[in-house]
């Protein structure tokens, strides 16, 4: 059960306010606060729903790229997928990948359409959950107790994950292809440029896909962009962080390979994607905590939710001593 604080809705916020209050109260009270507002929401139980999710979504949608280029004929977008899953997955958890590319290959070989099919189905069905769950999530971090209502709340989802779905594949794509389009480019000094822009472009177009996250899921009017890419911009940062200090780990542990054997890529990806989605919940803990702060409530959790679920587990606790007589 939820028992962080109720963030009072102070839509009108923008980012040199949030500059503001984060210079008077202070990034570590504030790191420290967000944490704390993260476990009173129950987030990490959320964060494990989301990394089951994310691993399915990763497989499913793997599937319809693949089952797209043997339906159109295309071979090489084979290699592309396994390429970027080896490149934003770390360790053994791109083989789980790897071998999706082959199964999809072989069922897409007599039936064309199979493949597109039932991953593209299956991936929007996933993918609606996930953001669902998300919302769910970023409800409770906020002191929301209950969501939108169910036709309501996976529209929006349906449509949330075109938006964010098409920033993430560009910002991929910069990321993992930017070398060859900048080899495409015939001059020098834009391929010069390109090579060390095309970071911090792949970047901010994945702390915007999670701040437009942030700006749409949660049932309540949310600050301005600006505001929330401060959270947004630090749960990309403890992404990639958390993504390159697990492919170092996988790629010089060598108990971890000899524990799980031929699960080591589940681990992996799960692992993986429970940081992920950590990640994404610390950041809207950060933009609430702050939001929270600005408006004058700076305890994370709700006395009064506690207060209100102690007779519960008193009445619990009379009863199993009662039973023991």
């Amino acid at each position: 059960m939820s028992s962080a604080s109720v963030v009072p809705e102070t839509y009108e916020l923008r980012g040199d306010q949030a500059r503001e209050t984060l210079q008077a109260y202070g990034a570590l009270t504030l790191l420290k606060a967000a944490f704390q507002r993260l476990r009173f929401a129950d987030a990490f139980s959320h964060a494990r729903s989301l990394a089951y999710t994310i691993s399915l979504v990763l497989v499913q949608a793997t599937i319809a790229l693949v089952g797209f280029a043997s339906a159109f004929g295309s071979t090489r977008a084979s290699a592309i997928v396994v390429r970027i899953a080896n490149q934003i997955i770390p360790g053994p958890a791109s083989n789980i990948v790897t071998n999706a590319v082959t199964q999809a290959r072989h069922a897409g070989s007599g039936h064309h359409y199979t493949g597109l099919i039932v991953g593209l189905i299956s991936a929007i069905v996933t993918t609606s959950t996930l953001l669902g769950q998300m919302e769910r999530g970023l409800n409770r971090l906020y002191g929301v107790e209950v969501d939108r209502p169910t036709v309501q709340k996976y529209r929006r989802a349906a449509t949330l994950s075109i938006v964010i779905g098409l920033l993430t594949v560009v910002a991929f794509a910069s990321l993992v292809f930017g070398q060859e389009i900048g080899d495409s480019i015939d001059n020098g000094a834009i391929n010069a440029a390109w090579a060390i822009l095309r970071w911090p472009l792949g970047i901010a177009l994945a702390t915007l896909a999670i701040t437009i996250l942030y700006r749409t899921s949660p049932r309540r009017r949310q600050p301005a962009l600006s505001w929330l890419a401060y959270g947004a911009a630090l749960a990309s940062l403890f992404w990639t962080a958390s993504s390159i200090l697990l492919g170092l780990f996988f790629r010089y542990s060598k108990g971890f390979g000899q524990t799980y054997g031929a699960l080591a890529g589940i681990v992996a990806m799960l692992v993986w994607a429970l940081l992920c989605s950590v990640a994404i919940l610390y950041g809207a803990a950060v933009s609430a905590q702050l939001e929270a702060v600005r408006a004058g409530n700076h305890a994370p959790q709700d006395p009064e939710k506690v207060a209100h679920s102690e007779p519960l587990f008193d009445a619990v606790h009379l009863h199993v001593a009662t039973a023991a007589r």
